[in-house]
């Protein structure tokens, strides 16, 4: 029996939040969790999903204010929530996975560090796309966001991000790629209307102000790569601005046979490459007696 087709479902956890995820392959084999990024939900992975989910069982959830995941009105939108939520997650879904790999990608690093933290002897492999563990990977472009930080989320510094949350969505798609007709239009434009939701703007600023303390965790995972030794791969846009190729070659620093593949891409390689993408998850994966 094969288990190519993607399936979209919702788990209620019993902390209240509904998790919309896609999910494919079989349940008893190898798990790879894909976490998003910004401004995007599981809806990103929708053609890297079949590509994996032969040889493993493939999950993908949207966060709370991602996606279409619904939460109670009292959620905390913070990196520290969404990672308790999507450990919660895990821990209830059916047939839960006592081990995975993890593919980070954006948020979805700071998401799968903190799992990682929480859950070390979970954690099989690390496949980082444009998923940042290290200071000098946030260059120029956090530079209106380190002004929210520092002006401790200030209602001008808020603005002034504004126009980049309203606007700025097709230009995290597009901007690196060499082909724009590898993006599906698809993509940009069910992420911007998801943002447009009321009151989405505020939580996605909230989540912006609390990308700092991310910075707080990174020496944390930095000393876990040392000493757990877990098999990391880097595939990269080399063309992403919002975090360059300087953050990939980075991780050689604590993991010493990290591999960096560097991909003629922007921000949403996954998008635009995904076929490369995907031979380079099953090689490393493979390689690795995953």
């Amino acid at each position: 029996m094969t288990f190519l087709t993607t399936l979209t479902r919702f788990l209620t956890l019993s902390t209240g939040e509904s998790i919309f995820y896609r999910t494919a392959g079989s349940p008893t084999s190898p798990t790879v969790l894909l976490l998003h990024g910004f401004p995007s939900s599981s809806h990103q992975y929708r053609n890297l999903i079949p590509l994996l989910s032969s040889k493993y069982r493939v999950i993908a959830p949207d966060y709370p204010g991602f996606g279409f995941t619904t939460v109670p009105q009292n959620y905390t939108y913070t990196f520290d929530s969404i990672a308790a939520t999507i450990a919660t997650f895990l821990a209830e879904i059916p047939s839960p996975p006592r081990e995975y790999s993890i593919y980070v990608f954006d948020y979805g690093a700071p998401v799968g560090w903190r799992l990682a933290l929480d859950h070390k002897s979970s954690i099989q492999a690390i496949i980082a796309q444009n998923g940042n563990a290290y200071e000098e990977g946030l260059g120029s472009f956090w530079d209106p966001i380190r002004t929210l930080w520092s002006t401790n989320n200030s209602a001008d510094a808020r603005a002034a991000l504004l126009p980049f949350i309203q606007s700025g969505t097709k230009g995290q798609y597009i901007n690196g790629t060499p082909d724009a007709e590898t993006i599906d239009p698809a993509s940009y434009t069910l992420d911007q209307a998801l943002l447009e939701r009321e009151g989405n703007f505020d939580i996605q600023l909230d989540l912006l102000f609390d990308y700092r303390t991310n910075l707080e965790v990174y020496p944390r995972v930095q000393e876990w790569f040392r000493e757990s030794k877990v098999p990391l791969v880097a595939v990269w846009g080399r063309n992403d601005v919002i975090f360059p190729p300087v953050g990939a070659e980075a991780y050689k620093r604590d993991v010493k046979d990290a591999e960096i593949n560097l991909l003629d891409a922007g921000h949403f390689a996954v998008e635009s490459h995904t076929g490369a993408v995907a031979g380079v998850v099953l090689d490393f994966l493979g390689r690795k007696g995953i």
